[in-house]
């Protein structure tokens, strides 16, 4: 491993932009990091988040995408939860390990979570949050982050989240432009992203439907925040973190083709697999991913239609095949007519 995974102050040592991989629940993984990496990467990859509870310890597949991690790339684990003395215990766990930063997740929109008060639902008790953030700040020594949405059903208390967030000495916030009721159904106000940063005395990074290198710098200009945050664009196109920082250097951006995006669903499914998992589990599993890739394979919806319905190996990757196997360049952009995407599968994604 890197040592620079290791060590906080390489966290924001980078030049401009961060790019970040978002923590997506039971999705973006060690081995999808391990996967990841191979394409070039993120600059910083955020772990699923632990949850945290009374009787909670670190989950230990979450902790071995810190203690193995392949990427070189610094590491902020993300935690979940309301009680304080859990949260202050389970952060000074954490940071036995080697980790860049601890991260609090507020943007979690799933109801299974935020009826407990944790995820988005801490944004319903900013009360309790301040209080949160107060011990945490005092408990971490390493960068201590916060991933937010813009309020729970309105975003009228952003300005008052902004004030609590911005009196914790925090070392990066992300902003997800929407609320958590939103879900991912409505478009992201990147204004207020832009008030954060303006606002905020810590950099922030922007989350949202970014999707392209091209978005990537708009959502970067109106915004002016310090980098991205990126998930189901990079599930979708592995590439795309290495487009931006092509664009972002003025350099021809590599446009992959069909047969190279089948590679990597062929890669992906060889690299998620569990030992001894059943077949059926793993084209499950595949699924998700698709959910994401499937957007930007064909305008119609039909691949995606198709490839829930499969149930073998075989049939998943014929389907595949089928509309994957040819040597045109493929943008793997969201097409506008094809089936939304699933908003939540285990957790938060974005």
């Amino acid at each position: 491993m890197n040592t620079s995974a290791a060590d906080p102050a390489a966290l924001l040592a980078g030049p401009a932009p961060l790019l970040a991989l978002a923590p997506m629940q039971d999705v973006t993984d060690l081995p999808f990091w391990r996967l990841l990496a191979t394409y070039g990467g993120a600059d910083a990859y955020f772990t699923e988040y632990f949850r945290v509870y009374a009787t909670s310890i670190p989950e230990k597949n979450i902790l071995k995408s810190i203690t193995e991690n392949p990427t070189g790339r610094p590491v902020i684990a993300q935690m979940i939860g309301h009680d304080i003395p859990s949260l202050v215990r389970t952060a000074r766990q954490l940071q036995q390990y080697p980790i860049a930063g601890v991260d609090l997740n507020l943007g979690c929109p799933a109801p299974v979570v935020y009826r407990k008060c944790a995820g988005g639902g801490l944004l319903r008790q900013l009360g309790q949050l301040d209080a949160i953030l107060g011990a945490l700040r005092e408990a971490v020594t390493v960068k201590f982050t916060v991933k937010t949405r813009i309020g729970f059903d309105s975003a009228a208390v952003f300005p008052e989240l902004l004030s609590i967030l911005a009196r914790h000495s925090l070392d990066l916030v992300t902003v997800h432009a929407r609320t958590v009721r939103e879900m991912y159904r409505s478009a992201v106000r990147y204004e207020l992203i832009r008030q954060a940063a303006v606002s905020l005395p810590c950099p922030v990074l922007a989350n949202g439907n970014i999707y392209s290198a091209v978005k990537a710098a708009e959502v970067l200009q109106i915004t002016g925040a310090r980098g991205l945050m990126i998930g189901r664009g990079a599930i979708r196109n592995p590439w795309l973190f290495q487009q931006i920082r092509a664009h972002q250097q003025g350099k021809p951006l590599y446009v992959p083709s069909g047969f190279e995006v089948l590679a990597y669903v062929q890669a992906l499914y060889e690299m998620t697999r569990c030992p001894g998992a059943r077949e059926l589990s793993q084209v499950q599993r595949m699924k998700k991913y698709m959910n994401y890739l499937g957007v930007g394979v064909e305008p119609t919806g039909r691949f995606l239609h198709e490839v829930r319905r499969a149930s073998t190996k075989v049939g998943f990757f014929q389907i595949c095949e089928e509309f994957l196997g040819h040597d045109r360049p493929m943008l793997l952009e969201p097409f506008a007519l094809a089936l939304p995407e699933c908003d939540v599968v285990g957790g938060e994604h974005r």
